[in-house]
């Protein structure tokens, strides 16, 4: 299964957005995302995951994109 993981810019960030999420009731975890620029961080966020997108870059989250990774649920 597909798994959507939003790319955020550094780890720090991306532990801001899970907790930012989480207190609006998503469920979401934090993984390392391997692309061709180096390491990065992301969060998945299995369910609603447009909502969480537009959330995190409405609070100025640098977004790098969305990635659909194949892992297990």
């Amino acid at each position: 299964m597909d798994r959507p993981v939003i790319w955020i810019s550094s780890i720090t960030y991306a532990m801001k957005g899970r907790d930012l999420l989480q207190s609006r009731g998503f469920r979401c975890s934090i993984e390392k995302v391997h692309s061709e620029t180096g390491c990065g961080y992301g969060i998945y966020v299995p369910e609603r995951t447009d909502e969480a997108e537009f959330i995190l870059r409405e609070r100025g989250f640098r977004v790098f994109g969305r990635l659909e990774r194949r892992g297990r649920r």
